[in-house]
C-alpha cells in the first residue's frame, strides 16, 4: 500500500517524539531516524513484537521468510495455543505442524499481514485458521468479525467444515454463504448472529447490498486462491469488497501460486506485509509422480483412459480433468459405460446438490471417477486419490499445479497423468517452465488404442498452432490467413449478398432499398422482391423466410 507524502511527513514526526517522559526531542531533521526509535506499534493498531522478525523488516514493505527460515517445532503446544484448540488437533490426529504451519502462525498471530505461498495439501487452512480461532476466542456481538472469501462453494464448504473440526471445544459461530442454493437459510443464520463468515464473492455481495449483512465490525479478511478468483472474474467483486469494509483489519491472502497479479492486488490493501513460502512459487509436489502421454487426437485420449482404468487396478480414486463442461457430461456417460465403478461429474452447470453429493461419494469412496472441469481443481481437501488425470492441458498454466495437488495429499504418494496432443505442446512447454522441470514423456502402453485424426480435428489442431505463433511473433502470417493477390493476377470479388441479389432479379429497378424494407426487410424499390435476417411479419401480417428469397408472379401467387 502506498503512503502520501503527508502521511509520510506524519510518520517522520512522530517518530522524533521521544519514547521516555522527559527525554529530549531530536530536532535535527538530517539526522537518521535509527530502528530502535520506531514504535513497534502499527498504523492499524495492532500491537505486535515477534520475536523472528526484527524491526528493520517492519521499515520495508514486504518481507520474504523463505523456505527453512522457521526453527523446527516439535508439536502444536508451541505455538501457544489455548487447551480447546490443542483438544481438537489431537482429535483429528494432527501432532506435528507442516512448513507452512510452522512460517504462517508466529506471524499471524503478531498481527502481520500475510502472502503465504505453498503447495496444496500442506495444511494452508489451518495454518491461518489456528491463529483466527485464537483471535475470535468465543461469541461476541451479532456482526462477523472475521470473514474468508475463497473461488467456489465447494471451497468455502470444506473451510467451514474445517472451521468446526478446530473449533468443536470453543463457544464461535460460523456458517459458509454461496450461490447455487436460496438465501432464505442463510439470511437467517447470519441473523441468528455470527463471528466467522466464510462466503464466495457473489453470494456476499448479494447479501450485503440487500441490507442483510454487516460489516462494519470485521478485523480480519482471508482471501483464500486470491489467484483464482481473478481467473474467474471475481475481481470486480473484491474491489467493491475492500471498498465497505473497515481500513482498519489483518489480512491475509493464501495461494499455492503468487503470480504478478496477485502481487499487484496485494500492494493495494495490504499493510507491510510479511511473505512465507514454504515451497517455491509454482513447485509442484514431490511425491507426486507426473508423467506426459502423446496423444495425436481425442479418440485416442478416450481409448488410453479406457486402458489406464481398465488394466490398471490401482487407480481406485481417479480425478479426471477437462477443459468443458460438455466434455465432462460426455466423458462421463462414455466412462460409466465402459469401466468398472462408478462415475460423478461436477462443473458449474450442476446443481449444489448434485455437486455435493458427488463430492462427498467420491470422499466416502463410492465413487472411483469423478469428472471435473476447474472448479474442483482448487483447495478441495479429499485424502486418498490416487490418481489425477488431465485430459485436456489447463490454459491457465498455474491451474496444473493446482489439478496435480489434488493427488499425494498429507504426504502420501500420487500419480499425475497429462494427455497432450499437438496443439497442447506450446502449453505443456510453458507449464514446464514455470514448474521447473521436464516432465518425461511415456510411450503408448498399448499401439493398438491409437486412431487416426479427423481432418477436421487435424485442421483445429493447425490453426490453434498458428495462433500461437502469431502469438510469439506477430508477423507470422501462417497457414490461415487472408490470401493476398499475387504480381498480375486479380483478387476474386466477394460474393454479393442475398439483398444484393435481390436487387437484380428481374422486374425490380437497378437499385435497392438501403434501409430496412416491410417488416424490416430489404428489396428492391418495386417491392417485387424481398429478403431479410428476421422473422418479423411485414405490413400485410405475411410471415417472410429468413434464408430463401421469394418473388410474386403475375398471377399474384408466391412461387419459390
Amino acid at each position: 500500500m502506498m503512503n502520501t507524502e503527508a502521511d509520510t511527513d506524519r510518520e517522520n514526526e512522530a517518530s522524533a517524539l521521544p519514547l521516555n517522559p522527559g527525554e529530549p526531542i531530536n530536532t535535527d531533521l538530517n539526522s537518521p531516524v535509527g530502528a530502535e526509535e520506531i514504535s513497534t506499534e502499527d498504523i492499524s493498531g495492532n500491537n505486535f513484537a515477534p520475536e523472528n522478525i526484527s524491526p528493520e523488516d517492519l521499515l520495508a514493505e514486504s518481507s520474504v521468510l523463505p523456505e527453512g527460515h522457521a526453527d523446527p517445532i516439535p508439536d502444536f503446544s508451541s505455538f501457544d495455543l489455548n487447551p480447546q484448540l490443542l483438544n481438537a488437533l489431537k482429535d483429528l490426529g494432527f501432532t506435528e505442524p507442516s512448513e507452512i504451519q510452522r512460517l504462517a502462525i508466529p506471524v499471524l498471530s503478531a498481527g502481520h499481514d500475510l502472502l503465504g505461498v505453498a503447495q496444496t495439501g500442506t495444511g494452508k487452512t489451518a495454518a491461518y485458521l489456528l491463529p483466527l480461532l485464537m483471535k475470535v476466542k468465543y461469541a461476541q456481538g451479532e456482526n462477523p468479525r472475521a470473514l474468508i472469501v475463497t473461488p467456489t462453494r465447494e471451497l468455502a464448504i470444506q473451510v467451514e467444515t474445517q472451521i468446526g473440526q478446530l473449533a468443536k471445544y470453543l463457544d464461535i459461530r460460523f456458517t459458509a454463504v454461496y450461490g447455487g442454493l436460496g438465501p432464505k437459510t442463510q439470511i437467517a443464520k447470519i441473523a441468528a448472529g455470527l463471528d466467522i463468515l466464510v462466503a464466495t464473492p457473489g453470494r456476499l455481495l448479494e447479501l450485503y447490498l440487500n441490507g442483510h449483512l454487516i460489516l462494519k465490525e470485521l478485523k480480519t479478511l482471508v482471501l483464500d486462491e486470491a489467484d483464482k478468483m481473478m481467473d474467474m472474474g471475481f475481481m470486480p467483486q473484491i474491489r467493491n469488497l475492500l471498498e465497505v469494509i473497515p481500513n482498519k483489519r489483518q489480512n491475509v491472502l493464501m495461494s499455492a501460486t503468487m503470480p504478478n497479479r496477485v502481487m499487484r492486488l496485494a500492494d493495494e490493501f495490504l499493510l507491510f506485509p510479511v511473505r512465507v513460502e514454504a515451497t517455491p512459487d509454482h513447485a509442484t509436489a514431490a511425491n507426486v509422480e507426473q508423467v506426459v502421454y502423446e496423444t495425436p487426437n481425442r479418440k485416442t485420449k478416450l481409448n488410453l483412459i479406457l486402458y489406464l482404468l481398465s488394466a490398471r487396478p490401482e487407480m481406485e480414486r481417479v480425478f479426471l480433468f477437462v477443459k468443458t463442461r460438455t466434455d465432462a457430461d460426455s466423458i462421463s456417460k462414455f466412462l460409466d459405460r465402459k469401466i468398472q465403478g462408478s462415475v460423478r461429474v461436477i462443473h458449474a452447470n450442476k446443481g449444489q446438490n448434485a455437486r455435493i453429493n458427488a463430492m462427498e461419494a467420491f470422499r466416502e469412496g463410492d465413487v472411483r471417477v469423478l469428472v471435473a472441469t476447474d472448479v474442483a481443481a482448487r483447495g478441495l481437501d479429499i485424502n486418498g486419490v490416487t490418481h489425477v488425470v488431465n485430459f485436456d492441458v489447463p490454459v491457465v498454466l498455474e491451474d496444473y499445479v493446482h489439478r496435480i495437488g489434488r493427488t499425494g495429499r498429507a504426504r502420501a504418494l500420487g500419480s499425475a497423468y497429462t494427455f497432450v496432443h499437438k496443439a497442447d505442446e506450446y502449453h505443456m512447454a510453458r507449464i514446464e517452465k514455470i514448474i521447473k522441470m521436464q516432465v518425461p514423456r511415456l510411450p503408448m502402453p498399448n499401439q493398438h488404442i491409437i486412431e487416426k485424426t479427423p481432418f477436421d480435428e487435424e485442421q483445429e489442431y493447425l490453426l490453434a498452432i498458428d495462433n500461437q505463433r502469431k502469438r510469439e511473433d506477430p508477423t507470422f502470417q501462417g497457414a490461415f490467413h487472408e490470401k493476398k493477390a499475387r504480381p498480375g493476377q486479380a483478387v476474386a470479388p466477394k460474393k454479393a449478398g442475398t439483398a444484393a441479389k435481390a436487387a437484380k432479379a428481374p422486374g425490380g429497378t437497378k437499385g435497392a432499398f438501403k434501409g430496412p424494407g416491410i417488416g424490416g426487410y430489404s428489396g428492391s424499390n418495386s417491392g417485387k422482391s424481398f429478403s431479410g435476417n428476421s422473422h418479423e411479419k411485414g405490413a400485410q401480417g405475411k410471415k417472410f423466410s429468413t434464408k430463401k428469397a421469394w418473388t410474386s408472379s403475375p398471377g399474384g401467387k408466391r412461387k419459390k
